[in-house]
This record gives C-alpha cells, sequence and structure tokens, in this order.
C-alpha cells in the first residue's frame, strides 16, 4: 500500500495549483484522506481531512482558498489551492487511513510534493 503526491511547483503569488494524492496496492478501504504541510523550520500542520462519507474538515489557514476532495473511486484525494501566498511554501503531505487485504488499517503517507509560491 503506497500514496502518491503529485502536483507540486512553482506558483506567482494570487495564483492556483491543484495537489492529488493516489492510493494504490492491495486495499480494501479507505477512510478519512487528508492533506498536511510542512514549511521550513516549521512543525507539519494538517490543513483538511475528508472522511469516507465526503465530510469536510479545514484548519484556519486554509479556509477559504483550499477546497479538499475525492476521487469518484475514492482513492484518490485532491486539494485545490487558490489565491496562493509566500507564506504557503512548503512541501505538502497526503495521509490517509487505509485498510490493506489482510485487514490491517494503518495511517500511511505520500512521500511529500513541494509547492513554492514566488514571484
Amino acid at each position: 500500500v503506497q500514496l502518491q503526491a503529485s502536483g507540486g511547483g512553482l506558483v506567482q503569488p494570487g495564483g492556483s495549483l491543484r495537489l492529488s494524492c493516489a492510493a494504490s496496492g492491495s486495499i480494501i478501504g479507505i477512510d478519512n484522506m487528508g492533506w498536511y504541510r510542512q514549511a521550513p523550520g516549521k512543525q507539519r500542520e494538517m490543513l483538511a481531512f475528508i472522511t469516507d462519507g465526503g465530510s469536510t474538515n479545514y484548519a484556519d489557514s486554509a479556509k477559504g482558498r483550499f477546497t479538499i476532495s475525492r476521487g469518484n473511486a475514492k482513492k484518490t484525494v485532491y486539494l485545490q489551492m487558490d489565491s496562493l501566498k509566500p507564506e504557503d511554501t512548503a512541501v505538502y503531505y497526503c495521509n490517509a487511513v487505509i485498510g490493506a487485504s489482510d485487514s490491517t488499517w494503518s495511517e500511511h503517507w505520500g512521500q511529500g510534493t513541494l509547492v513554492t509560491v514566488s514571484s
């Protein structure tokens, strides 16, 4: 079981990016999926998560500018980021609680994707 994140890059202030994270492997189910970020010299912070049923929760830093969603097969999670600011520069990580084919459920992290907001 693994999570693969993509979509990071360099964007100008005020621009947008859409991050994607796909789960793969022998999966029987996925519970919550979420996005975190870690800026240089700072602790990792939760940005948003979405439940299997589609309920969402956002950190104050993400409300109004970021939107989390899941794909139809619910194995992919997206983070649409609008009105980006230089302080959004960070490595972004996806996270999910995944049930594997051996019936164990555990938390998994993607490898991180760098977002740089700069002119």
